[in-house]
């Protein structure tokens, strides 16, 4: 696929890692095989950089599992209100850095360059484990489509390799997908 360059006069730069980052990540190409120790490991760095506490890492053994984890109605708030947290402050610090209009441009196209091919890597793993449920794929689609948006706010921002939307997005990277947390279990497919 070819991604268009990002040039705009201060923002580029910084997002040029960004998307090619987005082109070559192995979007779910490891959904559901078991986990590696280096998944597992850079999923307890993920929560740990999330401040939820002792949480564990737990898979979800494949899609139809990973179904039924991202509808429990059991999941985190604290998780969820975390990562929000995390966001609404890097937004607002990048809006002052380089004007909202600016900002939204960029932050645009990182969306649109992740959009397209996020959800077709997310039907392709998908149809390959048998699974056909357009909801399930455009959830996963749209998990990793916000995983590209955060790493793009945590690369303006100039975040530390540790920060949370950096190991998400590495988890993604890898071919996994970070479902939710839920009670003290981070569920990853």
């Amino acid at each position: 696929m070819s991604v268009p360059p990002l040039r705009a006069a201060t923002i580029g730069p910084q997002l040029d890692d960004v998307i090619d980052a987005i082109a070559g990540a192995s979007w779910f190409a490891a959904a559901g095989e078991p986990l590696t120790m280096s998944d597992r490991d850079e999923a307890a760095r993920y929560v740990q950089a999330l401040r939820l506490g002792a949480v564990r890492v737990a898979a979800a053994r494949d899609w139809h599992d990973a179904a039924r984890v991202a509808q429990d109605a059991r999941w985190s708030r604290g998780w969820w209100d975390s990562e929000e947290q995390q966001r609404q402050a890097l937004m607002l610090d990048a809006e002052r850095a380089y004007g909202r209009h600016e900002l939204m441009t960029a932050l645009s196209t990182v969306m649109r360059t992740a959009g397209d091919l996020v959800h077709g890597k997310a039907a392709l793993a998908a149809a390959r484990a048998g699974v056909a449920e357009p909801a399930l794929i455009r959830a996963a689609a749209g998990a990793a489509s916000m995983a590209c948006h955060q790493l793009a706010l945590a690369a303006l921002d100039a975040a530390a390799q540790d920060h949370p939307f950096r190991l998400k997005f590495r988890l993604f990277a890898a071919g996994r997908w970070p479902l939710c947390v839920i009670e003290e279990s981070l569920y990853v497919l």
